[in-house]
């Protein structure tokens, strides 16, 4: 898998629908006999699933046979059968290939709802480029085909043979999907001297059957699928899908050496070794953004700011380039790179102030990596810069100590709402693969403290007889939650500023008008975006008779998600996080306060929540404080979440009385 971004398998399904609906493909391919093995796949008894489940896989078998020279020849069957309408793009087939990975074969049947059967022919097929290269530059395509008879009760199959030429000697097999999968298997043949070595993520170990002649099998039966569509607050279906990653070695080395995160780190490091390397232009470029600063943290601020700010996110790869950063000079004088291009100029940089740093691995998903598992299983690429010993600074957040004692401050260049320092919230919590050479190991990263990402409300208002509230806010937001706001000031046009600003008003008002808008510090990431406006809402308190309904809380929705279902995954709350709200309302004359909510105080662990509404004078003040102090929780919490959703939920809709003195 490459070390940048890549598409979600059902990302690329998606796209690849709508692609090949604008290429000319036959609606029909010809009559034809399925082969024997498709036919018992299909008359086999089936398992009862679901209303929801739209698929099921029938058969998926999988045979690598490695060569003397450890270049491979992947064979594969799969048969699936269409349940029901939504299932239909899981008769959409499509191969990966690049120059190394050659499509030796490819064979594609059908069996419609009504028995007919059908063979695509080669002409019947495409090859498109790989969905989502909108910013990036690669040499993989796909082969890809809409089978014939693609409904309910229709049944297709595909069978291949595809060179592999691996960089490294390690497959990764997928064994649970969306879909459930009634039989499948992986089957590994090794020349004479070969030894392997498997890791397991997310399941536990199984034993292979040796069939002799250095052939052994896996297999799988009644895979249950990931279907997480209704699933509130998941984590992605890659952190929980179970996979196997076969290491293999010819005489002379070991497997088991591959199986280590040490041995990942030494097959990587003679891949990065030249490409850090600093140059003249890189050197001077770093003198002069570190002009007159001594203190480590401003260097390397300097440094991360203009990588991040200033090299453009852009993927060029090719062959080994999914795993192999350009050199440093060449992203310099681009003004360009990847995740990996971006680290790795980071790093020769910094190494010409004498700064040490070097590359981490990482999944943007949460959970993806698994630290029982090495392997080069992983989307992302960002730095790991190390600390002086004996240095302190408040400013240094995203630091972890390695085994050898040395300190890292882990940094995303290619993140750019991120400040530096920090670390994004979807990374928190995960686990990366720190390249040390023979020092490599896998860490685990630090989740952040809750003041670092949060959202600060206060505001003065003025409640009229007639219903209507004036008065003015503010609007402080640092770290992730002031991502979304600082891309539309510093990305959008003044229609799209308001058009958003309106939208958001709307959850808490019937009618309202905004005036005097003033935005601060939005492209400054180190420093709090802050939003001020004068406010209007008509309409804002209810009359009931003698009575008027006011809410306190003015305006903030801080809701979960949340069902009643019994809940069987673990639950993602994205990242820790504060939030705190501070209202005040100056009531109308003649009125006097019959009823207030009742103060909340609740405390989970990993999150708390307190409130009060009191009254002083003439003036209702309301405050709040929600901290969220976690970032995934097991699936037996799911209880205290609704329990918290819950209190807030009332919270947020509770409402003064005031009666007519």
């Amino acid at each position: 898998m490459s070390l940048c971004s890549f598409p979600s398998e059902l990302f690329c399904r998606v796209l690849l629908v709508a692609t090949l609906s604008l290429c000319t493909v036959p609606a029909f391919a010809s009559r034809d006999s399925v082969p024997d093995w498709v036919a018992a796949a299909a008359a086999k008894p089936m398992a009862t699933y679901s209303a929801e489940t739209s698929a099921v896989v029938l058969l998926d078998d999988t045979t690598l046979t490695v060569g003397a020279d450890g270049k491979g020849v992947e064979h594969r069957r799969h048969v699936v059968k269409i349940l029901r309408p939504n299932g239909r793009d899981e008769g959409v087939v499509w191969i990966p290939y690049d120059k190394d990975t050659k499509i030796l074969s490819l064979h594609v049947w059908s069996i419609a709802p009504d028995g007919k059967q059908y063979a695509v022919k080669d002409n019947e097929m495409v090859d498109v480029g790989y969905p989502g290269q909108g910013s990036l530059y690669e040499d993989i395509k796909m082969r890809a085909v809409r089978a014939p008879g693609r409904d309910p009760g229709g049944v297709i199959a595909y069978e291949y043979d595809q060179r592999k030429e691996p960089y490294l000697h390690e497959e990764t097999w997928m064994f649970q999907q969306e879909i459930p999968v009634a039989n499948q298997s992986f089957t590994l043949e090794l020349p004479p001297g070969y030894t392997y070595g498997t890791v397991w993520a997310h399941h536990d170990q199984q034993k292979a059957a040796d069939l002799e002649h250095q052939r052994y099998r896996w297999e799988m039966n009644a895979t249950p699928g990931i279907d997480l569509d209704r699933v509130p607050m998941h984590p992605s279906e890659l952190a929980l899908a179970g996979r196997m990653t076969v290491h293999y070695a010819p005489v002379g080395t070991s497997a088991d050496s591959l199986a280590t995160w040490r041995g990942i780190g030494e097959w990587y490091e003679p891949l990065m070794r030249d490409r850090v390397l600093s140059t003249p232009e890189i050197a001077a470029k770093a003198a002069a953004l570190t002009s007159g600063k001594t203190d480590f943290y401003d260097k390397t601020e300097a440094i991360g700011d203009y990588v991040q700010a200033q090299i453009r996110y852009f993927v060029i790869e090719m062959g080994i380039g999914g795993q192999q950063p350009h050199p440093a000079a060449d992203i310099f004088r681009n003004g360009y790179g990847d995740c990996k291009d971006k680290a790795t100029l980071l790093s020769a940089m910094l190494s010409s102030v004498g700064v040490h740093s070097t590359l981490m691995a990482v999944d943007h998903r949460r959970g993806v990596v698994d630290p029982l598992a090495p392997s080069i299983f992983g989307d992302h690429m960002i730095a790991a810069i190390e600390i002086p010993k004996g240095y302190e600074s408040a400013k240094l957040r995203s630091v972890i100590t390695a085994k050898t004692g040395k300190r890292y401050l882990i940094f995303d260049p290619t993140w750019d709402k991120t400040a530096f320092g920090q670390l994004e919230y979807n990374l928190q919590g995960g686990y990366g693969v720190l390249f040390e050479g023979k020092d490599t190991e896998i860490v685990e990263l630090p989740v952040l403290s809750p003041e670092l990402n949060s959202v600060k409300r206060s505001g003065t208002f003025q409640l009229a007889v007639d219903g209507t509230l004036k008065g003015s806010l503010t609007e402080k937001r640092y770290g992730d939650v002031s991502e979304r706001m600082r891309s539309l000031y510093t990305e959008s046009d003044a229609k799209q500023q308001r058009s958003f600003l309106d939208e958001s008003l709307s959850h808490d008002f019937t009618t309202v008008d905004v005036e005097d808008v003033k935005v601060e510090n939005a492209a400054s990431l180190s420093k709090e975006l802050t939003t001020s406006y004068e406010l209007t809402a008509g309409r804002y308190s209810r009359s009931m008779g003698p009575l008027l309904m006011v809410r306190p809380r003015v305006l903030g929705t801080e809701g979960l998600p949340v069902d009643r279902k019994v809940r069987l995954v673990p639950i993602d709350l994205r990242g820790t996080r504060l939030i705190h709200d501070d209202f005040t309302i100056e009531l109308p004359d003649g009125f006097a306060v019959d009823e207030l909510p009742e103060p909340v105080k609740l405390d989970m662990g990993f999150a708390s929540y307190e409130s009060s509404s009191q009254l002083t004078g003439k003036t209702l003040h309301y405050s709040r404080t929600y901290t969220v102090k976690q970032v995934s929780l097991p699936a037996d919490r799911y209880g205290d979440l609704q329990k918290l959703a819950l209190a807030i939920e009332n919270d947020e809709q509770n409402h003064a009385v005031l009666k007519k003195k």
